[in-house]
């Protein structure tokens, strides 16, 4: 399982930037999703159409009543530190509603109750 703790050492990292995708940023999206992945298997929710962008990704988390939360974390190169302060979350009506409700941005710390609270909202 993926640790919170894993993702902090990058913090105030500097990433490669280049035409093709550093693999220190590759290391770091697998992190991520992976930690995402275990967030979502401790409350039954499932991590689905994931996109792995050049420096950014995005994905959708469901629950077991067909319920969607889209995320996006931004360009790290650009934004340092926001895929750990600024994580764009928002309900969707399905796994390719890229537009859905209402922005949202929250800290990793925190992803996981907002997420809990986005669901329970969509009920």
């Amino acid at each position: 399982m993926a640790k919170l703790s894993e993702l902090k050492k990058y913090l105030d990292y500097e990433f490669s930037t280049g035409v093709y995708t550093g693999d220190d940023y590759k290391t770091f999206q697998n992190k991520y999703i992976n930690y995402l992945r275990s967030i979502c298997k401790e409350n039954g929710w499932q991590l689905i159409n994931i996109g792995r962008n050049h420096y950014e990704f995005s994905a959708f988390i469901t629950d077991n009543e067909n319920h969607y939360i889209y995320l996006s974390i931004f360009d790290v190169r650009y934004n340092r530190n926001a895929w750990y302060n600024r994580v764009l979350v928002r309900t969707a009506k399905n796994e390719t509603d890229y537009t859905g409700g209402s922005n949202n941005y929250y800290s990793l710390p925190v992803l996981q109750f907002a997420i809990y609270r986005l669901l329970k909202k969509t009920s």
